[in-house]
């Protein structure tokens, strides 16, 4: 039995860490090799102190707020709503806090893995192809101009009325394939090279969105990017002398691995104040997208205390166009998720994921994207990217973490200033905190890369077009939204959002060129992967992937014989235990 070593906390103290023995995790199926836990400081059943869970927690909190923000910035000009609109506030604060109820779910209840569900460029795309299309599109700005409050409201709720039902039926397909264990069935035919392009063209797609946002101020975006690699990489392991009180023995000064533990949250924190000297002192024009007065106004008109609920912008409606143009943004986000798993799981130093534990994930994440639209979110729930950066960045984790994020999502979901002083964030601190996150995600998505024979002409065939072509065609259908023409507007529209869709285009790209081109096992890594990610009814479960198991009830479940032919209980296929 080898012996490796990973960072824990001593007596929950987050201030002194020592090295202990832990016994190799080792998978029982064929062809297994056993694999180390990475160096953690905290992994996914770690729990760190409370006060050190929120900042920890915080840190998560203001990774996701950008992205997160972001999404109604975008949305709601489509939804002909305007600039000065006070509900705009309403929206962000309605998607934070469904985020935060099914983060919370998820990470509980649902995959059990430190994920962050919420918001997703993913559905941006469907969703702007439906309020493209000639009933939803934007009255002239004379008329708007002439419209009363009321009218004006009438006017976006409508279409709001159109995305949530959309969005809620769509997620069906994806509750319905999680929950019933379909999902399970296709995994056999999601290999390495379905996973690279699916999750590195999240990055790769995003790079825009990143340019436009530090592009606000090169400079400022630069050295946010150059102190986070500074306190992430190269101060990883500096301590800093801290003071701590220690009953009976007074004040102590301990080393704190700070800058390990907080890169992110610091690199804002000072950013965002270099930004604020630099508005006081007027060296940002007035007006300047980097002043940090330059969302003063949503600040000010943030409600106080707003609780989101279902339906509030009324009764959703539901069209055939609309569902089918949603449904691409669903398939995406679902082989994006299966994509982030196994990732996250290696990164969080848990078990490999067991089937049960997939199946439960993609059917939470479908219904988290119903609760989304039946809110009135105006998006779906993806799990999000730059988290999974951020635990690869921070080396923490933990499942506590995510769900002391989860709690502060919803208190800023109720509390709309809150959420506002966060969203006056300058953009170009923002990006360049995105040129990092996206950043990992690609490297992230090309290290499936391990598991295939990269001097195979084969994969290389496959792996070069299925990165290319995507960005090719993609980037053409988005300027061209018109080109498809088959006298059938609902069909054009579904094609178009599907054709438009990098990580789609790629992953069933990938996918279908991998099991179709002549390749061994080895050669194609289904042997190495099926280390990390078992495929279809290989994953059996024989009870060792606790790190899966529900906080509660797992005695119960394994008395009840029936629970283990249910695809989503952590007991699921136990009788088969050798």
């Amino acid at each position: 039995m080898e012996l490796n070593h990973v960072i824990t906390d001593n007596g929950g103290d987050p201030n002194q860490f020592q090295k202990q023995p832990v016994e190799t995790v080792t998978s029982p199926q064929p062809h297994t090799k056993e694999r180390s836990k990475p160096n953690l400081l905290y992994a996914i059943n770690d729990n760190p102190p409370w006060y050190l869970s929120i900042f920890l927690a915080l840190q998560h909190y203001l990774t996701m707020i950008g992205a997160i923000v972001s999404i109604p910035f975008i949305l709601t000009p489509a939804l002909c709503m305007s600039d000065e609109d006070p509900n705009r506030g309403v929206i962000i604060s309605t998607m934070i806090f469904v985020t935060g109820i099914v983060t919370y779910i998820q990470a509980t209840w649902g995959v059990r893995l430190p994920i962050v569900q919420g918001g997703t460029i993913s559905f941006l795309v469907p969703t702007l192809a439906i309020l493209a299309l000639p009933q939803w599109k934007c009255p002239p700005e004379n008329e708007f101009n002439a419209m009363d409050e009321g009218e004006r409201n009438e006017l976006w709720q409508i279409r709001m009325r159109e995305l949530s039902g959309a969005i809620a039926v769509s997620a069906m397909v994806q509750v319905i394939l999680g929950y019933t264990g379909l999902v399970g069935k296709i995994l056999r035919f999601v290999t390495p090279l379905t996973i690279v392009p699916t999750v590195s063209l999240v990055g790769l797609t995003l790079f825009e969105h990143a340019a436009e946002t530090a592009s606000k101020h090169w400079g400022i975006a630069v050295g946010t990017t150059a102190m986070l690699t500074l306190f992430s990489q190269v101060m990883a392991n500096v301590t800093v002398p801290f003071p701590v009180y220690r009953k009976g023995h007074g004040i102590e000064i301990r080393k704190f691995l700070l800058f390990r533990l907080f890169p992110v949250l610091l690199t804002i924190g000072i950013m965002w104040g270099l930004c604020g000297i630099l508005t006081l002192t007027n060296v940002f024009e007035e007006g300047h997208p980097s002043r940090t007065d330059v969302r003063l106004k949503v600040l000010t008109n943030a409600k106080w205390f707003y609780v989101p609920y279902p339906g509030q912008f009324g009764l959703p409606s539901v069209t055939l166009s609309g569902v089918l143009g949603m449904l691409a943004g669903v398939l995406a986000c679902t082989v994006e998720s299966i994509s982030y798993y196994p990732t996250v799981s290696q990164m969080a130093g848990a078990q490999s994921p067991p089937l049960h534990a997939i199946n439960r994930g993609i059917g939470t994440e479908g219904l988290g994207t119903v609760l989304a639209g039946l809110w009135g979110a105006g998006n779906g729930t993806n799990t999000f990217g730059e988290n999974v950066g951020a635990i690869g960045v921070t080396k923490v984790g933990s499942r506590r973490v995510i769900q002391w994020a989860a709690l502060i999502m919803l208190l800023q979901g109720v509390i709309g200033k809150l959420g506002a002083i966060f969203i006056m964030i300058p953009d170009s601190v923002v990006g360049g905190i995105f040129c990092v996150m996206f950043g990992m995600i690609v490297a992230f998505g090309l290290s499936t890369l391990q598991y295939v024979d990269l001097r195979s002409a084969r994969n290389l065939y496959i792996l070069g077009l299925s990165m290319f072509f995507p960005m090719v065609l993609c980037r053409w259908m988005q300027q061209h939204p018109g080109a498809i023409k088959t006298g059938n507007d609902t069909l054009d529209s579904t094609l178009s959002v599907l054709l438009g869709t990098t990580i789609l285009v790629g992953g069933l790209l990938g996918c279908f060129l991998d099991n179709i081109i002549p390749g061994t096992a080895e050669e194609r890594g289904l042997i190495e992967w099926a280390n990390e990610m078992p495929l279809g009814d290989d994953n059996i479960n024989d009870g060792t992937a606790t790190d899966f198991d529900f906080p509660a009830g797992m005695e119960t479940l394994r008395n009840w014989k029936w629970t283990y032919y249910v695809p989503f209980l952590p007991t699921y296929k136990l009788q088969k235990q050798s």
